[in-house]
């Protein structure tokens, strides 16, 4: 059990912050368009990125083999940014983008292949 937690903890606070943040009704920096832009981005890529680690960590120690790792991260990773752009649909000032689940999705790609190369 305590080994339980201590894989899940991090994936569960992890994806509360991301979900706490979705709910926020604007996360505008102030900074001109073309920054803020590619901080608010730049933030989905590193958000969903950590997330992915996360999640393979967790089936790393249990012993999954690294494909069957790889995989289940990065299916869950997925649908998680799916879920956080439906989410948005209901938070006023927020807007759904599938646009944002491809750059979710870049976060989590990226981390997959660099993996892929270590493991070669």
């Amino acid at each position: 059990m305590v080994r339980f937690i201590k894989n899940w903890l991090p994936v569960i606070l992890w994806a509360g912050l991301i979900f706490y943040l979705s709910a926020q009704p604007s996360l505008k920096s102030g900074m001109p368009w073309p920054y803020d832009f590619i901080l608010r981005k730049g933030a989905h890529i590193f958000e969903f990125g950590i997330l992915f680690f996360l999640l393979l960590r967790v089936f790393d120690s249990q012993n999954f083999s690294p494909k069957k790792a790889l995989l289940w991260a990065f299916v869950l990773a997925i649908l998680y940014a799916m879920s956080d752009e439906f989410h948005q649909l209901f938070v006023s000032g927020r807007v759904g983008a599938l646009s944002d689940v491809v750059i979710d999705f870049l976060g989590i790609f990226l981390l997959t292949w660099w993996r892929i190369r270590r493991l070669s």
